[in-house]
């Protein structure tokens, strides 16, 4: 992530993720408007997003890779500094969230956004709270995932993974009037969070093989004939065969989180229930206007899912903490912004 200072800085300090893991603070140029549609954004807050852990830890995801420096961060927000003459929309000293990539229809979506301080204008989103709005690109993943489940009214839902995308994915999926919500994981806290966060019910995955577990997720709940939709937002591969064994006859079964890129999975399963498996890349066309609609409505609650926060000096303990599971979201703030100045813009 980098962040602006102040508009008429010549430098403009960056964390950056060099290939092997290790971590450096550097200089870059400021940016300067690059359109007349363009604004400049001072980056407040970052969240962290397992895909960044993971190019840290693994140094790629599938077949992107990190291959020469670079500076990850593409759940920020922050404050307009300066705006390109044809942006009337938003002014300096807006508060406001970054969508990192065009989401357009006719756009190929990026397979490795950042959040650089200038953007186009039409890429921020006006917000509130400062801490929140690096919320909205992972709410936003949520919604896309069960937009692709298809109609979610009076279904029964299963979401695997109660970190922060999951724990969306369950308050997104209650939202979208799904009548049973079950979340999946071996983490006793984020289970209770679940439950104040969309899910009717929570279950704790345990060490039998993924069929016993499929059994015992649908008895948990009443299930005779298993969940309408499966979201999996962790990417392990017990995860996948037990959402698919508990999966009913033509259920659909959407992949939201990324881990093993060639998981071993129950084919036969999926041929003898003729269920519809999806996957998710990120978000599309209208995902983020539906998120801050369900924030601005309250029928999603960001509410305790930020449950840590780092100044910029110690970005690498915030990765760090992300890793042991600590909490749920973790959020940057910085730099020359510490936590009590970041949630006085709240």
């Amino acid at each position: 992530m980098t962040i602006l200072q102040d508009p008429s800085l010549t430098a403009n300090r960056a964390f950056v993720l060099h290939p092997g893991g290790k971590f450096t603070y550097e200089q870059r140029a400021v940016p300067d408007l690059e359109t007349d549609r363009d604004v400049i954004v001072r980056i407040v807050a970052t969240g962290l997003c397992g895909s960044d852990v993971h190019y840290w830890q693994h140094g790629r995801i599938g077949q992107y890779v990190v291959e020469k420096p670079i500076i990850l961060g593409h759940e920020s927000s922050g404050i307009v500094v300066k705006c390109g003459k044809k942006v009337t929309d938003l002014a300096v000293g807006d508060r406001v969230m970054l969508e990192p990539g065009d989401s357009s229809p006719t756009t190929e979506p990026s397979p490795n956004t950042t959040a650089p301080p200038a953007n186009a204008a039409i890429n921020c989103r006006p917000i509130f709270s400062l801490r929140d709005g690096s919320m909205i690109e992972p709410l936003s993943v949520a919604v896309h995932s069960c937009r692709l489940a298809g109609s979610l009214q009076e279904s029964s839902v299963a979401v695997f993974g109660a970190g922060p995308v999951g724990l969306l994915c369950s308050a997104v999926a209650r939202a979208f009037g799904a009548s049973t919500v079950v979340a999946i994981d071996v983490v006793d806290s984020r289970l209770a969070s679940a439950l104040k966060h969309g899910a009717t019910h929570a279950y704790k995955m345990d060490t039998e093989s993924p069929e016993i577990n499929a059994k015992g997720l649908l008895s948990s709940v009443g299930l005779d004939y298993g969940f309408d939709v499966v979201l999996d937002a962790t990417g392990a591969e017990p995860c996948l065969s037990c959402g698919i064994h508990a999966l009913t006859r033509g259920g659909t079964f959407v992949q939201v989180g990324l881990g093993n890129p060639n998981p071993s999975l129950p084919v036969g399963q999926i041929c003898d229930k003729e269920a519809v498996f999806k996957g998710s890349f990120r978000y599309g066309p209208g995902d983020f206007k539906m998120a801050i609609d369900l924030l601005n409505s309250r029928r999603v609650k960001l509410d305790g899912l930020v449950t840590h926060e780092f100044s910029f000096e110690d970005a690498e303990d915030a990765f760090k903490n992300v890793v042991g599971r600590a909490g749920i979201k973790s959020v940057i703030y910085g730099p020359d912004v510490d936590e009590n100045e970041a949630n006085k813009f709240n």
